[in-house]
């Protein structure tokens, strides 16, 4: 089930409801048709037999905030089992964008949009370097990161604490969806802007601004979870309670 969405680079909320007749897995996709990797939300939904049998339980309601968008969108509904529209009926609907005031320096803001406007644009531009208008700000984007060794490292992005200069990996970013781009940008960026080399500080202060912004909840979650799940054999305990602060911060939201 195709459904295409005339944004026009504006703020909206969709509103999804879904209706199940069967044990069936939904997938959910909202995504930029002129260019490859430029998913805006992805989810899935899953109607177990168990589910079913609850009351309600083969309904689901999905409310997803767009704060940024693209000209057109395309909404793609579909049974994950038959990648058809069997099992499952859906009706659509649309309200305005909630709007929060975010608390950031004039600095940090300039940083944001050019960040978004970067995690827009991450998935079909090439390698290079990317200033800022006025070359306030760098993004190199590389095909990986490595190190002095020339190792691959496992990170998506990392950013000199005293030069606003942001190094990405091509081959990791694109695959993650734009709002998760962007609380990874979110993060580097408080990195920067606290000269902190904690993890928890930057990542609180990155997710208090991404979610701040409008961005969804769901992928907040996802920034959190997709790095580390990536590479297991490299996640420790400190990995563990990283996760466990921004889902809590999340949800105290």
């Amino acid at each position: 089930m195709l459904i295409p969405i005339p944004s026009q680079k504006k703020r909206f909320r969709l509103l999804l409801t879904i209706r199940a007749f069967e044990a069936v897995s939904v997938g959910i996709v909202v995504y930029d048709p002129s260019y490859a990797y430029t998913d805006y939300f992805r989810r899935k939904i899953n109607f177990t037999e168990e589910r079913l049998a609850q009351k309600d339980g083969n309904k689901r309601v999905i409310t997803v905030d767009f704060p940024v968008s693209a000209e057109l969108l395309y909404l793609e509904v579909y049974n994950k089992l038959s990648g058809g529209d069997d099992g499952f009926e859906l009706s659509v609907a649309f309200a305005p964008c909630r709007t929060t005031e975010v608390w950031a320096s004039p600095a940090q803001h300039r940083f944001m949009d050019f960040a978004i406007g970067f995690a827009q644009r991450a998935g079909h531009i090439a390698t290079g370097f990317y200033p800022s208008v006025g070359h306030e700000f760098l993004i190199q984007y590389l095909p990986t990161i490595r190190d002095e060794q020339g190792n691959e490292l496992v990170t998506p992005a990392r950013i000199h604490r005293h030069m606003p200069r942001v190094q990405l990996s091509q081959k990791l970013f694109r695959q993650y969806s734009i709002p998760v781009r962007v609380a990874i940008l979110a993060h580097e960026s408080c990195h920067f802007f606290l000269n902190t080399r904690s993890e928890k500080t930057a990542d609180l202060c990155g997710i208090n601004y991404y979610l701040s912004y409008g961005f969804p909840k769901i992928e907040a979650v996802y920034a959190a979870t997709q790095v580390f799940n990536q590479h297991p054999e490299s996640v420790g305990q400190a990995h563990v309670q990283r996760a466990k602060d921004i889902m809590a911060f999340i949800d105290g939201f």
